[in-house]
């Protein structure tokens, strides 16, 4: 199973603060222990939304809205990609992070679709268009 872990944005991410270097640190250990486990697939954070932009779909249409983003709570600060046996797993892990913020954070956890999920729709075209772009990515 693949999940997503997302770290919440706060008012200092969005503000551009930079973690704390005893946070760089405590999350790097917390890293090397997800890689040595093969949990992890990737992990990236994010910068501020203000450095950022959105696009905006009405049929036809599309609009570029420039960042920054007012949702604090709603907004992502960085995450992982791992590979786990269960959503039970994946919270075990959670629960040994680092807090992600100084004044609280929230760190959300969403699985990834499998091909089994999506259902009649996902043809055996589709299949083999999927398995060629992650040999592609793979390279």
């Amino acid at each position: 199973m693949r999940v997503m872990v997302v770290v919440k944005a706060s008012k200092d991410s969005e503000a551009g603060v930079m973690p704390s270097k005893k946070l760089l640190t405590e999350m790097g250990k917390f890293n090397e222990k997800l890689a040595e486990a093969g949990v992890m697939l990737a992990a990236e954070g994010l910068q501020p939304t203000s450095k950022g932009v959105r696009v905006t779909f009405s049929g036809d249409q599309r609009t570029v809205i420039d960042g920054p983003f007012a949702e604090t709570k709603e907004l992502i600060a960085g995450f992982w990609l791992w590979q786990v046996n269960s959503m039970e797993e994946a919270i075990e892990w959670v629960k040994r992070c680092p807090n992600p913020h100084a004044d609280g954070g929230v760190i959300e956890i969403r699985p990834l679709f499998e091909a089994a999920d999506l259902g009649p729709e996902f043809t055996p075209e589709l299949q083999e268009q999927e398995e060629r772009i992650t040999a592609k990515l793979a390279r």
